[in-house]
């Protein structure tokens, strides 16, 4: 089970300084995305000092080319990814998934904000509300805190 607690990064964060921030999220499984969303708001919310924008997207797919796009235009200092996959009785599961996390590792990889990785990719509905609060926590948040703690390393540097 790979849950951080509840703070995991915030006390590494307390000084950042007029960052922009970009959510992207898709309009597949809208209900866990928006949960998804809120989690990410409610630690962010904690630091106004970050500017936070939003984006939706249709689908996991579009994610890198959002961001780049967003990137080559605006060159915010961090991006949130937010997705939902659910397995159906297809490959495409499989595609989808991995063209998501191949295209947010490149985007990783070639410009110098970070894109942290929110899709779920899951078997079922009910393990994505496990990962919105359940057992396996609160994965909109996690994702809000690492965005955080790279955006602290990315001022450090």
């Amino acid at each position: 089970m790979a849950t951080q607690p509840e703070n995991f990064l915030e006390n590494d964060v307390a000084d950042l300084k007029n960052a922009r921030l970009v959510i992207v999220s898709t309009q597949w499984n809208k209900a866990i995305n928006t949960e998804l969303v809120a989690g990410a708001k409610a630690v962010l919310d904690r630091y106004p000092q970050i500017q936070l924008y939003e984006m939706l997207v249709p689908g996991a797919i579009e994610l890198g080319f959002a961001i780049q796009q967003h990137y080559k235009r605006y060159h915010a200092d961090a991006y949130i990814a937010f997705g939902c996959v659910i397995r159906g009785g297809t490959p495409h599961f499989d595609y989808v998934c991995e063209a998501a996390n191949n295209a947010i590792t490149q985007l990783n990889l070639n410009q110098d904000s970070p894109v942290i990785f929110g899709v779920l990719t899951l078997e079922n509905e009910a393990q994505a509300w496990e990962r919105l609060g359940g057992v396996h926590g609160h994965k909109g948040k996690e994702a809000a805190q690492t965005a955080l703690a790279m955006l602290a390393l990315k001022q450090s540097l």
